[in-house]
């Protein structure tokens, strides 16, 4: 836990001083202006489903690596198990109390499965994210016409994730 806190201030502090320091601001902007800002420049709306579908591939194959498989499929056992006890006794509030108090116990041991992958992942997402801000304010667009950056990144991010969870089997 200490490590991701550590990671995720020094990862926050990089965007906070990109203008400050420009050899922050210039080394994001020559490692991606000519890989994610040509293909923005060629088509800001495809461009930006590429952009999506190579990091949320990368992002899913790190957490695949990264992740304690066996630790998180007795989980995912676990809390299937909970809820179906929990379908049994809808009608005993006293019982669902229990059982609610019960699956409040899966949330560290769920948070600390998923936090190693983070580990690897979030100091470049969120340099991406300084990098994307910078790019659209000097090139102001909106994707397929409604989307800002950020809300297209996000909606793709979870449409094509769910896709690649289901086809790299990842719990």
């Amino acid at each position: 836990m200490k490590l991701f806190l550590l990671v995720t201030v020094i990862a926050l502090f990089i965007p906070a001083l990109w203008d400050a320091f420009p050899i922050i601001k210039n080394t994001g902007h020559a490692i991606l202006d000519p890989t994610a800002g040509a293909l923005l420049n060629w088509n800001k709306d495809w461009g930006m489903v590429i952009i999506v579908v190579v990091l949320t591939f990368i992002t899913s194959l790190v957490q695949k690596a990264t992740i304690d498989k066996e630790a998180a499929k007795q989980l995912k056992a676990e809390q299937k198990a909970l809820n179906e006890e929990m379908k049994l006794h809808k009608d005993n509030p006293q019982k669902m109390m229990e059982l609610q108090k019960k699956s409040f116990e899966f949330i560290p041991r769920t948070f600390e499965l998923t936090l190693k992958p983070s580990l690897f992942t979030i100091a470049p997402l969120i340099l991406l994210f300084r990098w994307f801000s910078d790019y659209f304010t000097e090139n102001p667009a909106t994707i397929f016409g409604f989307f800002s950056w950020f809300w297209a990144y996000l909606v793709f991010t979870i449409i094509i994730a769910s896709f690649l969870r289901k086809w790299l089997d990842l719990v």
